[in-house]
């Protein structure tokens, strides 16, 4: 078998320690997430890094392969690891001390939290747009026209549509030039996409939806900071109303 590349490689046995032994909790799962959410900044693992197998994780923690799979499963929801079918499981990007915590909240979150991410989602993004209206540049601008285009291009397909929504808002983030705040952007709307998913479901919210963002668009494309804000936040209300219907709405039994 050839060796990892230096890329893929794999922390030594004995460092799988720091995983902490067998697992007897009945919430098997989330536990396994957490251990690996912790082993991630012990700084064993960085990031590129392929993780050591299923089996080995499992053995470690002495819980069955499917609790692992479905914690990676979580994890690579979050943004937090890589699953490469035929290769393996690699851990993404950055992480900073404080984003495992919040990401923890994640594997147990409910209704309440929820709507408490909602607001942070706010502010974060509030403020993602004023920054990116002082430092995009026109590479960025043409992408978030493109991204614009195909969300009005698929109003029909809100599947398609959310998607491309999502590429809208990663852009602005990245472009506020803020590694932290574009970290912490990604995480709050990974725990919350399902709920997005959910609140659009008619073409009046994706035509509502496509001129909020053309607004934001145009205030990052003129640097006005302050308009960037005030479109964002107008944005961010509209969605908040439509998320707080889609968590009010009952559920089928």
């Amino acid at each position: 078998m050839p060796r990892p590349k230096a890329d893929e490689r794999l922390p030594p046995l004995e460092e799988l320690t720091a995983l902490g032994g067998s697992i007897a909790s009945t919430t098997a799962v989330t536990e396994v997430t957490r251990r690996l959410l912790d082993f991630f900044t012990t700084g064993t693992v960085a990031p590129g890094d392929r993780l050591p197998p299923e089996r080995q994780l499992a053995s470690s923690m002495g819980v069955g392969r499917s609790a692992v799979r479905e914690a990676l499963a979580a994890l690579e929801v979050l943004g937090v690891v890589d699953v490469r079918p035929g290769s393996g499981t690699y851990l993404r990007g950055r992480a900073s001390e404080l984003l495992p915590q919040t990401l923890s909240w994640g594997i147990l979150i409910g209704e309440p939290k929820t709507r408490e991410l909602i607001d942070v989602r706010h502010g974060l993004e509030v403020q993602a747009a004023r920054l990116a209206a002082e430092h995009a540049s026109s590479t960025v601008v043409a992408e978030l026209e493109d991204q614009l285009m195909d969300m009005e291009s698929s109003r029909a397909d809100f599947g398609v549509f959310v998607a491309a929504d999502m590429r809208f808002h990663q852009t602005i983030a990245r472009a506020a030039n803020n590694a932290v705040l574009e970290d912490l952007l990604q995480t709050v709307r990974s725990l919350i996409r399902v709920w997005v998913e959910r609140a659009l479901n008619d073409s009046q919210h994706a035509e509502l939806t496509c001129s909020e963002h053309r607004a934001v668009l145009e205030a990052v494309r003129a640097h006005d900071s302050t308009a960037a804000a005030a479109a964002m936040s107008a944005h961010m209300d509209s969605a908040k109303a439509r998320l707080l219907r889609s968590l009010d709405a009952p559920r089928a039994t």
